[in-house]
């Protein structure tokens, strides 16, 4: 059963190693927990590549340099030297792939890079970017983040963002916005989606999304991808089992979404995994339990079923 992962940080990795001068090869680092030869072993058959410029440790200055680096480590390293990757240009192009080949989806996490221009987002939106996440943690100058204690909502720029991506066919994604910023996007994207975001009433985390939330994204009918990151799975904890991932996937059942859920690894990102899921290769496994507790149906849904049937035309 193939599987579609709607965030990893790959390309943050890939771009650390080079600005450190140390060599990584994207088809079989060890490092890499998204690595071609991983991605093949758990059968994924789409994985999204966030850009990702730490707010808090690149200076604003060289914010959009860093990020346009990563769209160009995407295009060179992943989809340019692998011929079993192919670069998911339109969405259409994911119902196309061939059976051997593996969709590369290029995503933008944080749009502390665009600043306060709008070219620059349309310029990613060129480079490919399919899906645009306004902030990490902090605030920026288009949102509150989850972890921002003003827990303000969109700033103007924001709400022109969220109408570009209406425009262009882009996702919007809540994951990491404060309560008020989620509210706003539900009210304003066309596409929004929680690409790797956790039940709140199992795991109070900020990161984590309320009931209420949920039951939104639901009557959006939008897609909610969980983290295989145990801090969101259970409280405090920096262990997990899929029992835990289980408790997250019966709660947003129970509110109806079991037609809108998936998975959002955060591999690469993470430094702590659920028990047997350290890596890509890890789906093989937890695909295989989670058949224990649903129907065939239910898991094709959960892999890749749900999503590819709510992504725009």
């Amino acid at each position: 059963m193939k599987v579609i992962d709607t965030h990893c940080d790959a390309l943050l990795k890939l771009q650390t190693a080079r600005l450190e001068q140390r060599k990584l090869d994207f088809r079989d680092a060890p490092e890499i927990e998204t690595n071609l030869k991983l991605l093949e072993a758990g059968n994924v058959a789409v994985q999204f590549f966030a850009i990702f410029v730490d707010p808090e440790n690149v200076a604003t200055t060289d914010q959009w340099k860093y990020a346009q680096e990563q769209a160009a480590i995407f295009h060179e390293e992943i989809v340019g030297k692998n011929e079993k990757v192919r670069f998911i240009q339109n969405w259409k192009d994911i119902h196309s792939l061939a059976s051997d080949e593996i969709g590369a989806v290029l995503t933008l996490e944080g749009a502390e890079a665009i600043g306060n221009d709008l070219e620059k987002l349309k310029t990613l939106y060129q480079m490919g970017v399919k899906s645009v996440g306004l902030t990490w943690n902090p605030a920026n100058l288009c949102a509150d983040g989850a972890e921002e204690p003003r827990g303000a909502g969109l700033t103007r720029l924001g709400k022109e963002v969220v109408q570009l991506n209406n425009a262009n066919n882009v996702l919007t994604d809540v994951s990491h916005l404060s309560v008020r910023a989620f509210w706003d996007v539900v009210e304003l994207a066309d596409y929004p989606i929680a690409s790797h975001s956790n039940a709140r009433a199992i795991c109070e985390h900020p990161r984590n999304l309320y009931d209420d939330q949920l039951k939104a994204l639901i009557e959006k009918k939008a897609p909610i991808h969980f983290a295989l990151y145990p801090v969101f799975l259970k409280k405090g904890a920096e262990t997990a089992t899929v029992a835990d991932l289980l408790e997250h996937i019966d709660h947003v059942c129970a509110l109806g979404g079991e037609k809108n859920i998936g998975f959002g690894s955060d591999f690469d990102g993470i430094s702590c995994y659920i028990d047997h899921i350290p890596d890509a290769s890890g789906y093989t496994y937890l695909l295989n339990e989670l058949q224990k507790h649903y129907s065939e149906e239910q898991v094709r849904g959960f892999a890749y079923q749900n999503i590819m049937n709510m992504l725009p035309a």
